[in-house]
């Protein structure tokens, strides 16, 4: 079964995750205090609640303890955004990433247990939702529309084996254009008979269909 998640705050940033995880073929729900954003995704998600995210009673109503990400996205209160990720820890959420508007946010997320910050100046919607899908996603860049340049960690099963033998071209549709070691030698154009390591830096670059199908082959 795969991840379900729950995005709170449909904003810019929020928003954008949540169209991301969508396409990428995930459940989400999302939940937000405005009635217009929330009719605004009425049309994308099946499950979208006006509901305060502070509110521990309404938030167990609505069943995002059943769920096993959560993204806090709200903005600029930073009172409900520290609310709302004290709630998800308390109800038990395995993940929770959460939106920091400046480091003092960001300590004080860290403390309550969030387990991932972003921050929406320098993270895009699109890059975090790769990332939280993607336990070996580290840097997710659109070239294009339809192009993208991602970094991964190598999976344990890609161990010992070479570029031609995994065959990038012709299983995921992706080009390896660079390999960085775990002691930061860096291999650029690698030739075929390159031999892929367990924890190798993987940069490749390819159509964003083929990278997300690479993705859900090793999605977490």
């Amino acid at each position: 079964m795969r991840k379900q998640f729950v995005v709170i705050g449909l904003g810019r940033f929020g928003g954008s995750v949540t169209k991301t995880l969508c396409s990428l073929g995930y459940e989400v729900m999302g939940i937000d205090k405005d009635e217009r954003k929330v009719q605004e995704y009425a049309a994308v998600l099946t499950q979208v609640y006006q509901a305060d995210s502070t509110d521990e009673n309404v938030m167990k109503e609505l069943g995002v303890r059943n769920m096993d990400h959560a993204i806090v996205a709200i903005g600029e209160d930073l009172q409900s955004s520290i609310l709302t990720t004290l709630i998800l820890k308390d109800l038990g959420i395995k993940h929770v990433t959460a939106k920091a508007t400046n480091d003092y946010h960001q300590r004080v997320l860290e403390g309550l247990g969030a387990d991932h910050i972003v921050h929406p100046e320098r993270d895009t919607g699109v890059r975090v939702a790769h990332q939280v899908t993607s336990k070996n996603m580290i840097e997710y860049l659109e070239l294009s529309p339809e192009h993208s340049l991602v970094e991964v960690i190598a999976p344990s099963s890609f161990g010992g084996k070479t570029l031609k033998t995994l065959d990038f071209r012709a299983k995921y549709g992706c080009s390896v254009m660079a390999i960085r070691r775990k002691d930061n030698e860096v291999v650029v154009s690698p030739h075929a008979d390159e031999l892929i390591f367990e924890g190798d830096m993987l940069v490749m670059i390819g159509r964003n269909t083929d990278i997300s199908r690479f993705e859900r082959t090793f999605e977490d």
